[in-house]
């Protein structure tokens, strides 16, 4: 039997139900240049052990961020990941284990996914929050989404240096829904929600009292999103806001090349009904004894498809749980020293390069990420310290380089990259 039997004629009536010409057209969002003119230059016809080595090769072409001095966030951070976390998370019960529909087998699995909503209420300063998302973008396209359903509204309102893949997603979404539209800066009776990232992309952390202001006077919801949640140990928590939602990654997962992530949602319980994807309680069984139940599942999954409040979201199960596990061996304290070893990383690692002729230091505030002007093109200067070793942040538009520094910055790390920049910029 084929894989794909459809006949020809059969593929033209799909087509033809969903009201479009050819298979292209399903694909007409995605740009051209991602599609490849070629065939993938993977060898044909060899063995598993010789595709190895040929794979293992090219893998070996990668730098690591722990292979020497690295300073590239941008939404994804270096972090150290305790081994236990991946004791923790590699047990059997937990790594197999997927969407609890049975809690009678399941109390495991559910307490793990209440521990985890916890620890993100507590974070973020707000009543509830959801058993996760896929990763920070969605999880703010979804904010907005819900903000949409709540005010009935259409508008939404990007204030500031909202991570550009987060707007990206955005976007993307909301060229799919009748009247929708993404503004700047003006709320008006017509906004459903305000979207601020604090510390924003370039690593700025924002007051959010005037925002909050313009929201009470218009009806508008107030979205903050996080995408390093390890602030949060050190900021304010963001509890005048009705939505939160941002990255966990930092806590518990490693980079990974992008993915998989753990993207976080809380809000405001007079929302509870809005918001995406599921939640897990906690309550009593015929027994007395204490037991977790998935009380909310609005999604399409568990209830039909056209009353979901949202067909993306999902339960990143193992990656919660790893957050939940770093978290857990943390406690608070230990949370608040990472914030604050990671501000300090960044502290030296700004004085350190505004020393050095032809950097100046952007940011008047920051958390763990910030912008240096040079006296020459960024992109330029990055690729030339990545051949030294060094990788050095995120190039922006011009001149301007985007840096980051975490727990795991050593002084050695920043003493290369100012030795570096030195030569470079002579």
């Amino acid at each position: 039997m084929r894989y794909l039997s459809q006949t020809k004629n059969s593929r033209q009536e799909m087509l033809a139900a969903i009201g479009v010409a050819s298979v292209d057209e399903l694909y007409r969002d995605v740009p051209k240049s991602a599609f490849r003119k070629d065939r993938p230059t993977i060898p044909a016809h060899m063995g598993e052990l010789e595709i190895e080595r040929i794979m293992g090769a090219r893998a070996s072409k990668n730098h690591a961020a722990h292979q020497g001095p690295f300073f590239l966030g941008a939404g994804c951070y270096f972090h150290h990941v305790p081994a236990t976390v991946d004791t923790i998370i590699q047990r059997s019960e937990f790594l197999t284990a997927y969407t609890p529909y049975q809690p009678e087998i399941a109390q495991g699995t559910l307490r793990a996914i209440f521990e985890y909503q916890t620890f993100i209420a507590q974070l973020t300063g707000q009543d509830i929050a959801n058993a996760s998302l896929y990763d920070g973008a969605t999880a703010c396209t979804e904010a907005a989404l819900m903000a949409m359903r709540v005010t009935r509204r259409s508008k939404v309102v990007v204030a500031g240096a909202l991570h550009p893949d987060y707007r990206g997603v955005l976007e993307s979404y909301m060229g799919n829904y009748e009247g929708a539209e993404i503004g700047d800066g003006e709320v008006d009776e017509n906004t459903a929600c305000v979207i601020v990232q604090s510390p924003d992309f370039f690593g700025t952390p924002h007051a959010l009292a005037p925002w909050r202001e313009a929201c009470e006077k218009t009806g508008a919801l107030l979205v903050v999103v996080v995408t390093e949640i390890v602030s949060l140990g050190l900021l304010p928590a963001p509890a005048e806001a009705d939505i939160v939602c941002g990255e966990a990654q930092s806590v518990g997962l490693p980079m990974s090349f992008g993915g998989p992530h753990l993207g976080f949602f809380a809000c405001r319980e007079k929302y509870l009904r809005q918001m995406p994807g599921r939640l897990c309680g906690e309550t009593v069984d015929a027994e007395g004894r204490t037991s977790y139940v998935l009380t909310l599942s609005t999604r399409e999954q568990h209830i039909r498809r056209e009353k979901a409040t949202s067909n993306i979201c999902t339960n990143q199960g193992l990656c919660a749980l790893a957050f939940t596990v770093h978290m857990a061996l943390l406690g608070e304290d230990g949370f608040r020293r990472l914030a604050l070893l990671n501000h300090e990383a960044a502290c030296r690692t700004a004085d350190a390069l505004a020393r050095v002729p032809g950097v100046r230091l952007v940011n008047q505030h920051f958390f763990n990420e910030f912008v240096v002007e040079l006296t020459t093109d960024a992109r330029a200067l990055s690729e030339a310290l990545a051949k030294k070793g060094i990788v050095a942040g995120l190039p922006l538009e011009g001149s301007r380089l985007l840096l980051a520094a975490t727990e795991m910055t050593t002084q050695a790390d920043i003493d290369s990259l100012v030795a570096a920049l030195k030569e470079e910029l002579l």
